[in-house]
């Protein structure tokens, strides 16, 4: 039986510039829940307690394999959609981050989320971002990491 309820959702993760190419940022992709492959940042729900800052690193790590710290909060993303009848309202804090340590791995995702990992050339990440609303973020951070180059 479905229900008409409203949720909200709230996940963190960002944009993660290599430690050894700063024209490279980590990207990671996934199956979406309509079994399409989308090309996205590493990002997740916070879990108990956890501050927006600490889930974004956190993920980061667990989908990627790479230790990052922040540089800058970029923003939010929120979008709708409905699951199992429900429409979820969800918001997703985005950050700029450095890589500090690791390599990419799928080695430490507990859910075994991402399906591929690669850096990507900034100059190519609009292009390879699947979401509209992740590409009008990125820019943000093309900015920034071009101004730090």
């Amino acid at each position: 039986m479905q229900s008409n309820s409203n949720h909200t959702e709230v996940s963190s993760g960002g944009f993660v510039i290599s430690k050894s190419d700063p024209t490279l940022v980590a990207l990671m992709a996934r199956f979406n829940r309509g079994g399409k492959l989308e090309w996205c940042i590493p990002k997740g729900h916070l879990e108990q307690n956890e501050t927006s800052e600490q889930a974004a690193i956190r993920e980061v790590f667990e989908e990627t394999g790479l230790e990052a710290q922040i540089i800058q909060h970029l923003g939010e993303v929120n979008y709708l959609f409905i699951q199992d009848g429900s429409k979820i309202s969800k918001t997703v804090h985005v950050y700029l981050m450095q890589q500090t340590g690791g390599e990419l791995s799928f080695d430490k995702d507990p859910h075994k989320e991402a399906s591929e990992l690669e850096w990507v050339r900034v100059s190519e990440l609009l292009a390879r971002l699947s979401h509209g609303n992740e590409k009008r973020i990125a820019k943000l951070a093309i900015e920034l990491i071009e101004a730090r180059s």
